[in-house]
């Protein structure tokens, strides 16, 4: 078993990976008094395009199976509830799908041998029909009308639709009516054996445990179980343009406020920056120019131009960043305008920039002593880069002031998306 510690947090993870490829993470806390397992696939709704296991042809499948499947793997040959499972154990329980992963879920601080061996043994147990994948497409039809009546769910996804080309995170990680008709049994098993194989997953443990106990545990749950050899999964490459496909977008909904969404499309290729480098220094430049803090926001609070704070966030592909700005305001156009001259004309100080940079080295701090935030991150950095990143706090005090101003000089910012939500006519 390897050790690394993160000096800093007094923080340390181990990791093994086992004989059929499974990589374990452990990261203990003595002093909590729970624990917060997590069992993840690399397969989201971006894997939409592959070979499959023991194919030879690539193959598209229909949009929102990976979510399809993460519902599907809930139903049991013998008919036993996970969720029921772990709340007679008094544990937590859930799954979630997105553009990168599946991950499955408890938490709790009893019974943590049975529920570690009944969270892999279910997710290695998939049991699709004709009869139950047809009952689960009319479940998650109601999920997708659902969110199309959510003003903010339309507004994020319609976002990155209008952004990207095409690349498949363009689409809702929970597909649409049409494509979740189009699935089969046979389509949710080819998935499943190409993307649920050992080696194409990880488990991450984070709490009050021991390292050693916890790899034996999955050791032995993995040692009575046979999967196929998988090689390396051949998937479709997205040439994906600079340029967004709609560059305006109007929709009318039934809302109190309007919304809008000011998205821009930033290769990160073109800054000479790795993903790492390019979502830590954009997210201080943007956090100083448009985040809660900012000059900006108060001023458009003040001005009664917005009713909440200016949001932001990033979508990352392998080689596009999605800055996405939102806010909720009765004066659309000057909030867009007023928006639009902010990012075009970025600016920061170097005291703001490295008031950022404490600000970020201290959530670090604060991160450790939460196993869920550990959990996420330890996720995030595998699915991200493929290894954990343990120089957090030394990385981000070495972001260079001088370095950011040079990436605000050349952001190209010309590629930009705007849809704006206004409320139904009488």
């Amino acid at each position: 078993m390897n050790k690394k510690t993160i000096e800093e947090l007094k923080l340390d993870i181990y990791d093994e990976t086992l004989d059929n490829g499974l990589k374990v993470y452990v990261i203990p806390k003595k002093n909590c008094n729970n624990i917060y397992v997590t069992f993840s696939a690399k397969y989201g709704s971006n894997n939409n395009e592959f070979v499959p296991i023991n194919g030879k042809k690539m193959k598209r499948y229909p949009l929102g199976i990976a979510h399809f499947l993460e519902h599907k793997m809930f139903e049991q040959e013998d008919d036993t509830d996970p969720f029921e499972i772990y709340s007679n154990n008094g544990a937590d329980a859930n799954a979630n799908t997105s553009n990168y992963k599946t991950t499955y879920l408890f938490s709790g601080p009893e019974y943590f041998k049975e529920n570690l061996n009944y969270l892999l043994d279910y997710v290695q147990s998939p049991y699709f029909t004709d009869a139950n994948v047809e009952k689960e497409k009319g479940i998650i039809a109601q999920e997708i009308k659902m969110y199309q009546d959510d003003p903010y769910t339309v507004l994020y996804e319609r976002s990155i639709y209008n952004s990207f080309i095409k690349h498949p995170i363009k689409m809702p990680v929970i597909g649409d009516l049409e494509n979740i008709e189009k699935i089969t049994k046979e389509d949710l098993y080819e998935c499943y054996n190409t993307f649920y194989n050992p080696s194409n997953m990880f488990v991450v443990v984070t709490g009050n445990v021991d390292p050693l106990e916890t790899v034996e545990i999955i050791r032995q749950n993995q040692k009575g179980k046979t999967f196929e050899e998988s090689g390396v999964i051949k998937q479709k490459k997205y040439d994906e343009p600079d340029n967004v496909e709609t560059e305006n977008e109007t929709i009318k909904m039934d809302i109190g406020v309007s919304k809008l969404a000011l998205n821009y499309k930033i290769n990160y290729e073109k800054l000479n920056l790795n993903i790492r480098d390019a979502l830590s220094y954009l997210s201080i430049i943007f956090d100083i120019n448009i985040g809660t803090t900012s000059l900006i926001n108060e001023k458009l609070k003040e001005e009664n131009v917005i009713t909440t704070n200016i949001d932001f966030t990033f979508l990352y592909t392998d080689r596009h960043i999605l800055l996405s700005i939102l806010g909720e305001t009765n004066t659309t156009l000057k909030l867009l305008s007023q928006l639009q001259n902010q990012i075009e004309n970025l600016k920061i100080t170097e005291s703001e920039f490295e008031r950022k940079k404490l600000n970020i080295a201290s959530s670090y701090i604060f991160m450790s002593d939460n196993i869920f935030s550990m959990n996420e991150k330890v996720m995030s950095n595998i699915i991200k880069y493929n290894q954990i990143k343990i120089d957090d706090i030394g990385y981000t005090t070495q972001l260079d002031f001088e370095k950011a101003n040079q990436i605000i000089d050349e952001l190209d910012l010309s590629n930009k998306s705007v849809v704006i939500l206004e409320q139904k006519e009488s």
